[in-house]
């Protein structure tokens, strides 16, 4: 018989399917909570500190205070994935406000609740990455930073589930959130980037846009390997008449895009400059400068 996944909920480990939270936690409740999605390669979570670093910065802008350390959590995190005998794994932290009343007033949740699941995910197709997605442009505009902004990597994600029910019902891999003043601003739970004339182009995270560890370290193998990377507003022209698009994300890693709103981007396959960041990637995820290791 296959070993039941084991979860950590607040200091102890459950078999999956004795892993459960209160009814009453304000994280079911009202989406009043934290998360982070991690990944580990052969061996290495990547970019692991960089990752509980902005789960801390996150639970700070809603006045969340996680009751363990920073290297308390990495701990925890490694442990995981260790009680899980996984090597490779998809890693997704999450902290709660908390059991409280059916009231909102966080005053009531006397505890945060932190849990970490290490599991396998697949977000695209099979020959999105070899092929590129499709996708559109979605009427659900991003929060701006005033309100939910999407610089908080909250529970609050129901702005990107419509968009991505949208792209759903239209029969599309994915979808294009803009900002309110009508800029490109991400995918539903991805950056994008725009290729033109060799130079990459990303929306500013001031709209309201993640600041992506995935997109970091993207920008920053694409100037190591010679190109020009700037952040700017990005208009829908821009976006449908881009050389390359491509998305990036934990879950996601790179994914090219050949198509949206019915318009083929560039040749209509993934471009060479896309291509050759894919590669590039996929050997500086499994670097162990890159991240922490699983096993000492």
């Amino acid at each position: 018989m296959e070993k039941e996944l084991q979860v950590y909920i607040d200091g102890k480990f459950y078999p999956k399917s004795e892993a459960k939270v209160s009814v009453f936690d304000h994280g079911l409740l009202y989406g009043d909570g934290v998360f982070e999605g991690i990944r580990a390669y052969d061996g290495t979570v990547f970019k692991l500190k960089e990752h509980i670093s902005r789960l801390y910065r996150s639970a700070h802008m809603i006045m969340l205070s996680i009751p363990i350390t920073e290297i308390e959590m990495i701990q925890w995190t490694l442990e995981t994935l260790r009680k899980n005998s996984l090597r490779d794994a998809y890693i997704r932290l999450v902290v709660t406000r908390g059991v409280g009343d059916l009231g909102l007033d966080p005053k009531k949740c006397a505890r945060p609740s932190i849990i970490i699941i290490a599991d396998t995910i697949s977000l695209h197709r099979g020959d999105a990455k070899a092929n590129g997605a499709t996708a559109m442009i979605s009427w659900v505009k991003r929060d701006p930073v005033d309100a939910t902004s999407h610089e908080i990597k909250s529970l609050n994600y129901l702005n990107s589930i419509l968009a991505k029910i949208e792209a759903n019902i239209a029969g599309v891999d994915e979808a294009i959130c803009l900002d309110k003043n009508g800029f490109v601003c991400e995918g539903v739970a991805e950056n994008i980037f725009i290729v033109k004339g060799g130079k990459l182009c990303t929306p500013p995270t001031c709209t309201g846009a993640l600041a992506g560890i995935t997109a970091e370290s993207v920008q920053g193998l694409a100037r190591k390997l010679g190109y020009d990377v700037v952040e700017k507003n990005v208009t829908p022209y821009e976006l449908f008449t881009a050389d390359e698009v491509f998305f990036t994300g934990t879950a996601a890693e790179i994914v090219p895009v050949r198509e949206i709103n019915k318009r083929s981007i560039g040749d209509g396959k993934p471009g060479p400059i896309t291509r050759r960041l894919m590669e590039e990637f996929d050997r500086m995820v499994r670097d162990p400068k890159e991240g922490l290791p699983i096993y000492k």
